[in-house]
Order: structure tokens, then C-alpha cells, then sequence
């Protein structure tokens, strides 16, 4: 489990990184305020902004010191899944590798360009112009919380379980499983025996 994790972990940053770079590669090329592409069904086009700041303008002209934020952030992440990864589900660890990949993405922009590309920019309501890392850093979050709320509703059922002696829903499945790995339905969480 641990190994499946952190190659997941490693895979997903990897990728996601590489795609920000990417595409921040090929819009940096255009003018800047210059619409790239757009807009499509009415509700996105591609602009070229740079941010020196956070979104909506704040911290204007810390560049800097957010990219070392973003650093900290991904290091205290990257922490957290190591000493976690034997326990961690998937959904954790696909949100902690997109965070950690978006927050590498904005950090490298920032300390080797002084700015953050942005080009993802919205037309059906005012909101600041965004890019694959955001998107990352945005998605992984959500991600994070809801596998750290399943992992722990797991762990209270197994917990529960193992207070009434009976195998929890991970045990019960791997010893109701048969030669094709198919587990009977029971609807008891606690597995085969019931309540």
C-alpha cells in the first residue's frame, strides 16, 4: 500500500506539473492581455495575464514570499503523506500530489520569472484569471478533505466493529472473498456475522 501510494503520489505530480509548464510555456508567448483563444460556449477564454500577488490582487508585488509559502505548503504535504502513506486512501493522495504539484508550478514561475502565467480566464462572471496549477492546488484541496472524511468514517466503523469483536468492513471483505475476489453483500458494515 505504501509503495502503490507514493508511486501514485510521484506519478500524479509529475503530470500535472508537466502540463502547467506546459501550457504557461506556450501562452507566455503571446502579448500580455492578448486573447489567446475564446471565448468558448460563452464562458471561458484564454488570456495572458501575470500575477505578481495571490488571486484577486492581494499581496500584490510578494512574489517572493509567496513562493516560499507555496514551498512550505508542498513540504509540510509531502510530510504528512510519507508518514501517512501505508493509511492513506487513494482520493488523499491523488488531492495531496495535485496540490503539491500546482504549488510547485506557481512557486517555479515565481522565482524564475518574478510573476505566475495565468491565461484561464472567465467571461461569465467576474473572477480573477486562473491556470492548470490553480486548478491543481483548488481541486486537490477538496480532494484531500473528502478522502481525510472517508478515511476517517472508515476508521469508526472498523473501530466499532472491533469493539464488538466482529471483523470491520476491510477485514470482513478480505475474509468473505472467494477465489475471484467477489464479496457477498451482507448491508452490515460489520461484516458477515451481523449485528
Amino acid at each position: 500500500m505504501r509503495r502503490r501510494n507514493l508511486c501514485v503520489f510521484a506519478a500524479v505530480v509529475l503530470l500535472w506539473l508537466a502540463a502547467d509548464i506546459a501550457t504557461k510555456a506556450v501562452c507566455n508567448g503571446y502579448g500580455l492581455g492578448e486573447v489567446i483563444a475564446g471565448p468558448f460556449l460563452g464562458l471561458v477564454q484564454f488570456r495572458l495575464a501575470h500575477n505578481t500577488g495571490a488571486a484577486w490582487g492581494m499581496f500584490g508585488d510578494s512574489t517572493f514570499a509567496l513562493g516560499v509559502m507555496s514551498l512550505l505548503v508542498c513540504a509540510a504535504l509531502a510530510a504528512y503523506l510519507i508518514a501517512t502513506a501505508r493509511r492513506a486512501n487513494l482520493v488523499e493522495v491523488v488531492g495531496i500530489a495535485l496540490v503539491v504539484a500546482g504549488g510547485l508550478g506557481n512557486a517555479l514561475d515565481r522565482f524564475t520569472l518574478g510573476y505566475v502565467v495565468d491565461f484561464i480566464d472567465t467571461t461569465f462572471i467576474e473572477f480573477p484569471t486562473f491556470n492548470v496549477a490553480d486548478i491543481g492546488v483548488t481541486c486537490g484541496f477538496v480532494l484531500f478533505f473528502v478522502g481525510m472524511l472517508w478515511g476517517m468514517r472508515r476508521d469508526g466503523l472498523t473501530t466499532a466493529c472491533a469493539d464488538t469483536g466482529q471483523p470491520g468492513a476491510d477485514d470482513a471483505a478480505d475474509e468473505a472473498a472467494g477465489p475471484s475476489g467477489d464479496v457477498p453483500r451482507t448491508g452490515d458494515a460489520c461484516g458477515p456475522q451481523g449485528r
